[in-house]
């Protein structure tokens, strides 16, 4: 087997290989990249030479990558950064960071309630950086930094690997959502009787049991999970025109309850609290990309009311 040598290989092909990769096609790749989509398809072959695999495959859905490839991203993806924090020492102050993307890590809870203002805190402090949004959660987020699939990663709590480095910014707590149609005119609040009467919304990563249900189960108490799903953002949806009660991080009760006409009332079951973090590599602020980023976001995630449970009156696996 021939060695290959890396000054007879073009290095741009790195980027291209990135770029499939995280677009998930080459048409979306050569809009990215600025290139047009034959030449992206040509530099796919020239990679399938340089590695003897296919890299990605045609599927109803675009590209999808191979097992060489995605061993291939986080060593790609390191030496692009490499590069990358390279060229920022030489341009140091360099304004704007036109071009360059920057994936943030959270589950939709975090993304309800602080999108938009982390879309408006990175067009301040990193003018040009393109945010995309990766969804995550506490047993996945930590694999993912180590895997290079995210740049920073806000969860509630997972980010333990010797690796990574973690500030905590808050202390999350829950509230409850309700269709205000359900209830009785003036209510403010849900009796213990009422909260287990009611039927039960259960937003959680697999299965039909959630920290509600070991709260209770403490007090000898059970509730009834009409249904479960995956994401915070359906409750808009699931609730409206029923009696079914959801309860969830008051983060995100607070976002949904403003733009879908629930009504958010605390919890009658005391919850425990849990640390909300946001994590990175601990090489990752070597490129100034993500160290103005995490700088931004800090501002933003430590100046917002975590365990508030204020919202219009009609407007964590819980």
């Amino acid at each position: 087997m021939n060695q290959i040598d890396i000054e007879s290989t073009d290095l741009n092909l790195l980027k291209v290989f990135e770029a499939i990769y995280d677009e998930g096609g080459a048409g979306r790749a050569a809009l990215r990249l600025g290139v047009t989509q034959s030449a992206v398809s040509a530099s796919l072959a020239r990679l399938r030479s340089v590695y003897a695999d296919p890299l990605f495959v045609r599927t109803g859905r675009g590209l999808a990558p191979s097992l060489r490839a995605r061993e291939l991203r986080p060593i790609i993806g390191e030496a692009l950064d490499k590069c990358r924090q390279s060229l920022s020492l030489a341009r140091p102050g360099a304004a704007g960071f036109a071009g360059r993307s920057l994936t943030l890590g959270l589950s939709d809870d975090f993304e309800i309630a602080l999108g938009r203002e982390a879309i408006a805190a990175l067009a301040e402090t990193a003018p040009g950086l393109r945010l995309i949004f990766r969804q995550t959660h506490s047993r996945l987020a930590a694999d993912m930094l180590m895997a290079r699939e995210v740049d920073l990663v806000i969860a509630s709590g997972g980010l333990t690997a010797p690796a990574l480095r973690r500030v905590t910014v808050g202390q999350g707590g829950y509230a409850c959502l309700v269709d205000p149609a359900s209830l009785a005119p003036g209510a403010q609040a849900l009796s213990l009787d009422e909260f287990i009467r009611r039927p039960h919304v259960l937003v959680s990563s697999g299965g039909f049991i959630g920290a509600v249900d070991e709260v209770l189960h403490g007090h000898g108490l059970t509730r009834r999970v009409l249904a479960a799903t995956t994401h915070f953002s359906a409750l808009a949806f699931l609730l409206r025109g029923g009696d079914a009660l959801a309860t969830l991080p008051t983060h995100a009760a607070r976002g949904l309850a403003a733009v879908a006409g629930l009504r958010l009332l605390p919890c009658p079951v005391a919850m425990p609290g849990y640390a909300i973090e946001m994590g990175w590599r601990a090489d990752a602020l070597r490129d100034e990309a993500v160290a103005v980023a995490r700088r931004g976001l800090l501002v933003l995630l430590q100046g917002y009311d975590w365990s508030g449970a204020e919202a219009p009156v009609a407007g964590g696996r819980r």
